[in-house]
């Protein structure tokens, strides 16, 4: 546990929790970073899905989730399991490279993905018979043609990809998926136990892997507040897991929770455990309760301000 520092000027740090669309970057924490940067507010931000899918898509995550993987009895373990520890050897040295190539770091590779010689293909892949009219030998031609090397090799890599996702849901978090995780803890429910429940669990894999993240971005910024940005209820359980680690490990640091999901779910929030985890919620567009929570924290503005109101031990700005 860190003290609180007592000269540090004010900060903040604006996160997306996992899962969002990973090749389409959420914008909210980089508009509400630099609309505090304009109001002279030391700003940072924090992309935690990309963060923690590039962290687990590495050659020692591979390792990691095999580990996991061996651990499931035989009987348990899915065709996505199975293939991926058959094969384990050609993901281990394939992961790396494929992930450059989708992150435009290296184009030259996909000559090599396109030829269908290069990555593991695994059940995900099973889909491309489909397109197979039994005239052709090239089941994508009808797609990409012949000068579609770069999206054919995109398409194969995300297949790739997506296998690695079912292992990832079938051996490590039954709960994850590319663009959302934890959905059904948030999404509909008529009560906070489930999410409660979820929270209270032995950490997995990823649960692991995020909290480390987490704590590194705070040593890196060192904050004086996190905001959680929360558009989909697919974000809902990491950005508790988030706070939870947060609050556990830095106390003297604000969360508020805020974002698209919170706006639309939480107007009528009336469930006190919410505040275990965050100390506000901010509803509607961010920029004016923002201010006003930033005003609030360095004691600019009364409890009592009309731009907010006390709820639950915390404040909701609106």
């Amino acid at each position: 546990m860190n003290p609180s520092p007592t000269t540090k000027p004010f900060s903040v740090l604006s996160v997306i929790p996992p899962m969002t669309q990973l090749n389409t970057p959420y914008p909210s924490t980089a508009y509400l970073t630099g609309f505090l940067r304009s109001r002279g507010v030391t700003a940072t931000q924090e992309d935690l899905a990309l963060k923690l899918v590039l962290c687990l898509f590495t050659p020692q995550g591979m390792t990691q989730i095999k580990d996991k993987a061996l651990a499931l009895p035989e009987g348990k373990r899915s065709a996505s399991v199975h293939f991926f520890l058959d094969f384990f050897e050609r993901y281990e040295n394939t992961i790396a490279p494929t992930i450059a190539f989708l992150q435009g770091k290296d184009s030259t590779l996909s000559h090599r993905i396109a030829g269908r010689g290069f990555l593991p293909e695994g059940p995900r892949f099973t889909a491309l018979d489909a397109y197979d009219d039994g005239e052709s030998a090239d089941p994508l031609a009808w797609a990409f043609g012949a000068l579609g090397q770069q999206d054919r090799a995109r398409h194969l890599a995300t297949l790739y990809l997506n296998d690695l996702a079912d292992v990832l849901r079938d051996a490590v978090d039954s709960r994850f998926e590319f663009v959302r995780y934890g959905e059904s803890l948030a999404g509909s429910q008529a009560t906070f136990e489930p999410l409660a429940n979820a929270l209270a669990a032995p950490l997995t894999l990823m649960d692991e892997t995020l909290q480390a993240l987490t704590l590194k971005a705070i040593e890196q910024h060192q904050p004086s507040l996190v905001l959680l940005s929360v558009p989909f209820p697919g974000a809902v359980y990491a950005a508790f897991r988030i706070a939870q680690c947060i609050k556990r490990h830095h106390p003297h640091i604000h969360i508020a929770l805020g974002g698209g999901f919170v706006n639309t779910e939480l107007r009528e929030l009336t469930e006190p455990r919410v505040f275990d985890y965050v100390d506000f919620v901010t509803l509607d567009s961010g920029e004016r309760p923002l201010l006003a929570l930033l005003e609030h924290l360095q004691g600019q503005r009364a409890a009592g301000a009309p731009a907010h109101q006390l709820q639950g031990g915390a404040f909701r700005f609106r």
